[in-house]
């Protein structure tokens, strides 16, 4: 069953970036021998991003002048970017510039990743509006230990018990990784949504 996933890291008092966008504090962290986003995105088939995230890897990972460095990162994965500004294309990447309903992308998106995930790199508030149209299936969270008392929030949004599912724990590093089942998958309770997801998941 594939999957519409929100991977990514947070504080522990769940923010993703610092008030400056910033991720430095994140690289300070031991992150152990395996990162798993190797063996997570080796599923996904298609993702999406805020503009505000995308800035982010133009001007940190300098995709502009090196395309090959987001080549090396996603391959010729399609990228969906959500914004109302314009914005510059990494060159020869399938990159489309998109805006409005989110779940009209989200039925193009399943289409092109072709019964593989869907990824939601952030930001928070782009994944909410996936949320509120209940497209999130899956939560996976590596959390630092590092507590930055404000900040990009990780998801701006109300979920309560009843809409998520703790499905695993585990340690790498210094980073405690939380997988939680949302929405639909989440009523079939903790066991059952964990194995519904562990079937097309790599274990984390």
């Amino acid at each position: 069953m594939a999957k519409t996933q929100y991977y990514t890291a947070t504080s522990i008092d769940g923010f993703t970036a610092d008030l400056d966008n910033s991720l430095d504090w994140l690289f300070e962290v031991d992150e152990g021998t395996d990162n798993p986003f190797g063996a997570f995105f080796s599923n996904v088939g298609a993702f999406a991003m805020g503009a505000t995230t995308y800035e982010w890897v133009v001007a940190n990972d300098n995709v502009i002048e090196e395309p090959e460095n987001w080549h090396d990162m996603y391959g010729d994965v399609p990228c969906w970017v959500f914004t109302h500004r314009e914005l510059p294309l990494v060159p020869n990447a399938n990159i489309f510039m998109v805006s409005g309903d989110v779940a009209r992308v989200h039925e193009a998106m399943t289409v092109a990743a072709q019964g593989r995930n869907v990824w939601l790199a952030g930001g928070g508030d782009l994944v909410g509006e996936f949320a509120d149209a209940g497209l999130l299936d899956e939560i996976i969270l590596a959390v630092a230990p590092v507590m930055l008392g404000s900040g990009t929030p990780l998801l701006p949004r109300r979920l309560s018990a009843q809409q998520l599912a703790l499905t695993n724990v585990s340690q790498m590093g210094q980073f405690a990784y939380m997988s939680y089942a949302v929405g639909t998958l989440a009523n079939l309770g903790r066991h059952m949504a964990a194995d519904v997801l562990s079937r097309t998941s790599v274990k984390i």
